[in-house]
């Protein structure tokens, strides 16, 4: 029997995993989950001597059953190759006492890769599967990482385009230069002027629009998404939790049967999320600990049960996490709920329309492995610092942010159980913030001399994510109100 798919927001909508990618979004606004979570087929003692290629296998094919075993394998084989400057794919390194799972060894330094690498082929076999003849085209708001992670997948897959959104002054110097100089004649990336959440609003409406949709689908284009709304996007991020507990098997850390920790820098709740969906699957996973940045909405909600995105938007040296309507959510508010789809869709018009909602006291008690934290710009600079000095190991600033929450509020407490940090991001990345962090005398030097600085202190090879854009020429220059977004969506598929 095939795990079928159904709506946040609608209990009679039913799909296939293949359908569910190749929608991205369901018609009626929700996101896809599983209609009951599949377990891990694998024993525990298994995983200790699996590769990444083989982990991935035994997650995705719990939850993409439509997909037969050739089909997942060769995507999969096509993912997880050499385009990762890292034999292992995500090693994990000890420092300081714990387990930074470093998810950063993709093409474009940052953890989206480890999705985003295998997203493309997952979307191009789904449409084959369902005999989808119109050109998909891939939209996409980005935060800083999945923009250029979603590039880097889609550039001349044939049969897709893809349109990525952006705050024009909300991403790094590196990131925004990774985006802007990317080649591929099916790509294309606009700034707004506007956050995050503006983006991801608008793309958001974009899907929901019907009259678009028909009038794009008689021209031969239909709409998905590679945004962590998508269920492609979220399988793959269940397979490195997987992994990383087979590893501290390996390396004696655990014993068969013993919880781990799990500290997630955390924006849009993907990430996290897909660290949740694997402790359903059977993962002996303790706390699920979600590390925000200033922009807290999730530790307010973990702490009071209320959402509440009325707030002003900060803008901090850890971009990727400057959201303040985390989409994916939804899905845990879905299980909390008691997958009741009327009752969700109401707690969700109420953010649409109010700006914020308010849990029960049973949804709370549902979300109990769930415990938040943050640290203010002050405390990520210091953490970075602190890592650095003690033990030689440099963090970018939202892997910062993870440290300092778990290390300020939940160490102490943790009573012996292992805690795996993951490391979403190189800190070339941001290397202006993380050489400032470190010592103040290096700000006054330009970006490229400061990664130049940072590969000397740090002893580490610069990726070659980095070394590409050096002298790239920038290719989309592109920058819009956000009112205009639909209008520059037809420019680049109508033109």
């Amino acid at each position: 029997m095939d795990l079928m798919y159904t709506s946040t927001r609608s209990a009679d909508i039913k799909v296939t995993a293949s359908q569910a990618i190749l929608k991205g979004l369901s018609p009626d606004g929700g996101l896809f989950v599983p209609e009951q979570f599949p377990t891990l087929e694998v024993s525990l003692p298994e995983l200790a001597g699996m590769s990444y290629q083989e982990t991935a296998y035994a997650v995705m094919k719990q939850f993409l059953t439509d997909y037969t075993e050739e089909e997942l394998k060769e995507c999969i084989r096509r993912a997880y190759d050499d385009k990762f400057d890292t034999e292992e794919i995500a090693p994990l390194t000890e420092a300081g006492g714990v387990h930074y799972l470093e998810l950063f060894h993709g093409a474009t330094i940052a953890f989206k890769d480890m999705a985003l690498s295998i997203l493309p082929y997952l979307m191009t076999t789904a449409a084959k599967k369902n005999h989808e003849t119109r050109e998909i085209v891939i939209l996409t708001a980005t935060s800083g990482d999945t923009g250029k992670a979603a590039l880097a997948g889609f550039a001349d897959v044939p049969g897709t385009r893809i349109i990525v959104f952006y705050p024009k002054n909300g991403v790094s110097p590196v990131q925004e230069k990774q985006m802007v100089t990317q080649k591929g004649a099916n790509t294309c990336v606009i700034g707004i002027h506007g956050n995050f959440d503006d983006a991801q609003t608008g793309v958001k409406r974009l899907f929901s629009d019907k009259a678009l949709e028909a009038e794009l689908s008689s021209e031969g284009f239909c709409f998905s998404s590679a945004n962590s709304i998508n269920i492609g996007r979220l399988v793959p991020q269940i397979v490195y939790y997987v992994y990383a507990y087979g590893r501290l098997l390996s390396q004696g850390t655990l014993s068969v049967g013993d919880p781990m920790n799990v500290v997630v820098p955390t924006g849009n709740f993907g990430n996290i999320l897909a660290a949740f969906y694997a402790k359903n699957m059977g993962l002996p996973i303790g706390k699920l600990i979600c590390a925000s940045n200033e922009n807290k909405v999730l530790y307010d909600f973990f702490q009071t049960g209320v959402y509440d995105r009325n707030r002003d938007f900060i803008l901090t040296s850890s971009p990727s996490m400057d959201i303040l309507i985390s989409s994916n959510l939804e899905r845990l508010i879905y299980h909390a709920c008691g997958k009741d789809a009327a009752r969700n869709a109401a707690l969700m018009r109420e953010l649409t329309q109010k700006g914020r909602y308010e849990v029960t006291g049973d949804m709370a008690a549902a979300m109990c492995d769930f415990a938040g934290g943050y640290a203010t710009e002050e405390q990520t600079a210091a953490e970075i610092r602190r890592v650095y000095e003690q033990c030689g190991y440099v963090l970018d600033t939202h892997t910062a942010v993870a440290s300092s929450v778990y290390h300020t509020g939940f160490a102490e407490k943790s009573n012996g159980v292992p805690a795996v940090i993951a490391s979403t991001a190189s800190p070339y990345k941001f290397a202006r913030s993380v050489m400032s962090a470190i010592d103040s005398r290096y700000q006054s030097m330009d970006d490229f001399a400061l990664i130049d600085e940072l590969h000397k202190i740090a002893g580490t090879k610069i990726p070659r994510a980095i070394e590409e854009i050096r002298t790239a020429p920038v290719l989309h220059d592109t920058v819009i109100e956000k009112e205009e977004m639909e209008a520059a969506v037809k420019r680049f598929l109508l033109r």
